[in-house]
């Protein structure tokens, strides 16, 4: 026998198939067809990204971290003794203090990092939302069977409280004393 999409969704989420949305129509038609969500969404992602997006993600994730802080720290400081200890005592300071060509280099690296760290952030919260989809799916489906398994308990439970009860029949029929004749 053939389950409908209308039944099931009557019987285990208790609404009617008009008034559910496009994504619980498409979870219970999948738990009809027996389908598993079996989605990996960051490999999804990860193959799917063009050279770009790759380099940008690559950027932002070098740009947060421990590593790129250390390095810029280092080179800031070596760019301050060299331009204010080393070459001033020559008189060949290339970038004297208050270093107006650092500043005009760690601004361009700003105006260029920051668009990039965002297109990277703007990726990833689409991977977030793909996610949180696949996940919404995961816990429909999860739902949808722990009612069916709900369901079938309490029809369980009333085909046994039946049994019981026609049990208790027979033997109070059995106690009774025979008819007289």
């Amino acid at each position: 026998m053939s389950i409908q999409p209308e039944d099931l969704a009557k019987r285990l989420l208790r609404s009617e198939w008009e008034r559910l949305s496009h994504h619980e129509r498409a979870v219970i038609s999948k738990v009809l067809e027996r389908i598993r969500p079996q989605r990996d969404i960051h490999e999804e992602y990860q193959d799917q990204r063009t050279f770009g997006e790759r380099l940008a993600d690559r950027v932002a994730e070098l740009g947060g971290s421990w590593t790129f802080i250390t390095i810029f720290l280092f080179f800031l400081v070596a760019w301050a003794i060299l331009n204010t200890v080393l070459m001033q005592r020559r008189g060949s300071a290339f970038d004297p203090y208050p270093f107006i060509f650092l500043n005009l280099i760690l601004s361009m690296v700003a105006a260029i990092q920051a668009p990039i760290i965002m297109m990277s952030q703007n990726r990833q919260s689409v991977v977030d939302r793909m996610a949180a989809a696949n996940d919404y799916e995961v816990n429909l489906r999860a739902e949808l069977g722990v009612r069916a398994l709900i369901d079938r308990l309490d029809e369980l439970q009333r085909t046994h409280q039946q049994q019981l009860e026609l049990l208790h029949r027979i033997m109070v029929r059995e106690d009774e004393p025979p008819p007289a004749t």
